[in-house]
């Protein structure tokens, strides 16, 4: 199982967003995959899967909930609707290491880990738990987010984590009234930042009230719209990751890539 940090260096870039349609278009591709919600303080996978609850136990252990093919695991279904989790380091270093050690994932081809924004705990705990196959780095095209998202890459780089990708995600708004494209947060910055650092530019997604539209409603844009442009960025991010996945595999420990088992 290939194990990847989905990632941004701040808020409202669309990082989760990002993370849910690329695990739809992995699994519709026909891999099996895993969706871990670590952003432990603010989970929003649930409601972007379309998902409530988790199934019963089993033998004492916790079955992820699963949509769309993807299995699911989130803080978000253990605590109540609009319940705060106000916990410290060594509480969230417990419940990441319970959801990757005590859920009851299966046989996967990718875990794709959201975490939350920024360089914390989390992040630590994640590339100090388990074997990594690399990090999915989240930016808007904007001078704000990039400098941010310097500041994660730094990160996995001190603890050696392999960077797969930059995806810029909003890049322009194309207005479905008379078709003019408007560069509300700048247009390819994500792109001219990844050939700058040589890290692989994986997709471009567009600014689409879609997007938003099924992620509030459980219905990722990859399965609910696949012609769009969107849904086909989304695609493109997911066919480049798997390549970047696969290669790293392939260079480091062969064919089969790094193995990780629950």
């Amino acid at each position: 199982m290939h194990v990847i940090a989905v990632a941004s260096g701040k808020g409202g870039v669309g990082k989760t967003t990002v993370a849910v349609n690329v695990a739809c278009a992995l699994a519709k591709g026909g891999a099996k995959v895993g969706l871990l919600d670590a952003d432990i303080t603010g989970p929003n996978v649930p409601l972007m899967m379309g998902l409530s609850a988790l199934p019963p136990l089993q033998e004492g252990r916790i079955v992820p909930a699963e949509n769309f093919g993807v299995k699911v695991m989130s803080m978000g279904f253990l605590v109540k609707p609009g319940e705060a989790v106000i916990w410290r380091g060594p509480m969230l270093h417990g419940a990441i290491n319970k959801f990757l050690k005590e859920v009851l994932w299966g046989e996967l081809d990718y875990l794709l880990c959201d975490l939350p924004p920024g360089t914390s705990d989390i992040q630590l705990t994640l590339s100090q738990s388990i074997p990594m196959a690399g990090a999915l780095i989240v930016t808007t095209p904007q001078e704000v987010a990039l400098q941010d998202v310097r500041k994660a890459i730094a990160m996995f780089e001190k603890v050696k984590v392999p960077l797969l990708g930059v995806v810029e995600n909003m890049s322009g708004f194309v207005c479905s009234h008379c078709g003019k494209t408007t560069d509300i947060f700048d247009r390819g910055g994500g792109r001219r930042w990844a050939q700058e650092l040589k890290i692989p530019f994986l997709a471009a997604v567009p600014l689409v009230p879609k997007i938003r539209e099924g992620s509030d409603q459980g219905r990722p844009i990859v399965l609910t719209d696949p012609e769009s442009p969107a849904a086909a960025a989304f695609g493109q991010a997911a066919k480049n990751l798997a390549a970047q996945v696969n290669a790293a595999a392939a260079a480091s420990t062969g064919p089969s890539g790094p193995v990780w088992k629950v």
